[in-house]
């Protein structure tokens, strides 16, 4: 995953009422749309995006990059059932002058259930949000006693996989380590590690075993990946060595690859990610798990608390949640090749004072925004979702 870097401020922009209306002009102001620096950095960079294409139930066992991405296009048709026209209005008018191509859901779960979003329906690459669907089938697996929390898993070199994965140094030093079931949710989810979470999807019965969860569960378009060793390296060009889990040997070898088989390949990713999610797929499976659909209660309240601890991404979604406000998340964090940034991700709940709970998910498939100005659109959703709390 990404280091996390801190937020532009916010600060309210001046809107000519001639332009917008007394009334939309009110609306902008009071709440603090976007920071003056992150709309006149983007504000030339809106454009017509091609479509991503509809889902496929089964995903394709290639993986390989367009032009860089530029603004939103407006959906042929809102996807709007039911949710405030003010929230609608001020996401999908940041969501336009954001450059690349983002997908974003809010769902209020409690109390007049409604949805929303851009480009909500259409297939995004997950990363590391994946994660919560392995969780998910490892607790739905202790929920029918064919796994317990307390079940120790062994991890050797063998099966260290890449990019982060803290618990790595651990199994280098020893040897190989011992970690039970449930220090590898916490591992997985609170710190998102790599090696953790594939531990784990081994332990499930690997891919099949998540997809075929997702399936029972009806959670719709939602599809599970190879696991981190074979997504990572097929979205980079590379087949696997196990040699790569080691120090910088991935990197090393990434940069060995030809240029044009790197743009290939992560093109071919991006327009039919084989760990691809539609926004308003991930807002729902979240809306039936925070509501007891998915799991017991027991492992529902386990994994609702694990999501509440999780220690990336601070300032994405949770730095826009009020105070008084609860939030739970999982990030996901995908290759760079610049000047194009891939699967920069947040899904998560929000919980109102009074217990109202709305389920979020913001989808960056590929952007060329800095850090700091994708993290400002993150907070801008979860912020004004927030605002208009029952209005």
């Amino acid at each position: 995953m990404m280091s996390s870097a801190k937020a532009l401020p916010y600060r309210p922009i001046m809107v000519r009422v001639e332009k917008f209306g007394e009334r939309r002009a009110k609306d902008l102001l009071r709440f603090g749309v976007v920071s003056l620096a992150l709309l006149t950095s983007l504000s030339g960079c809106v454009g017509v995006q091609r479509p991503m294409p509809q889902a496929n139930p089964t995903p394709s066992t290639r993986i390989p990059h367009s032009a860089a991405p530029v603004g939103q296009a407006a959906p042929k048709r809102p996807f709007n059932r039911g949710a405030p026209i003010g929230l609608e209005n001020l996401v999908r008018e940041q969501w336009q002058i954001f450059p690349g191509r983002t997908g974003v859901a809010i769902m209020r779960i409690d109390g007049g259930e409604w949805i929303t979003g851009q480009r909500a329906t259409e297939l995004f690459p997950q990363q590391s949000v994946s994660k919560t669907w392995v969780a998910l089938t490892i607790l739905d697996l202790v929920d029918q006693g064919k796994v317990s929390l307390d079940q120790k898993i062994r991890i050797t070199p063998n099966d260290l996989a890449v990019f982060h994965q803290p618990i790595r140094d651990r199994v280098i030093s020893n040897g190989g380590i011992e970690a039970t079931v449930l220090a590898l949710l916490e591992q997985a989810i609170i710190a998102s590690d790599n090696t953790a979470n594939d531990s784990l999807l081994r332990t499930a019965g690997g891919p099949h075993a998540v997809q075929s969860f997702l399936a029972r569960k009806n959670l719709g378009a939602i599809r599970f990946g190879p696991g981190e060793r074979l997504l990572q390296s097929g979205i980079a060009g590379l087949d696997w060595r196990q040699e790569y889990s080691l120090g910088n040997r991935f990197y090393a070898a990434r940069n060995m690859v030809p240029m044009a088989k790197r743009k290939a390949a992560l093109d071919f990713y991006l327009d039919n990610p084989i760990d691809g999610a539609s926004p308003e797929a991930i807002v729902r499976a979240l809306a039936r798990l925070a509501k007891g659909e998915l799991l017991s209660p027991a492992s529902t309240r386990l994994i609702l608390g694990i999501m509440s601890r999780t220690s990336s991404g601070p300032n994405r979604m949770k730095a826009g949640v009020p105070a008084g406000w609860r939030f739970l998340h999982k990030t996901g964090t995908g290759q760079i090749l610049s000047p194009v940034s891939t699967g920069y991700n947040d899904i998560g709940i929000m919980t109102a004072p009074d217990g109202t709970r709305y389920a979020l998910a913001i989808m960056m498939g590929s952007t060329t925004a800095s850090i700091p100005q994708r993290m400002a659109f993150m907070q801008f959703v979860s912020r004004t979702t927030a605002t208009y709390h029952d209005q």
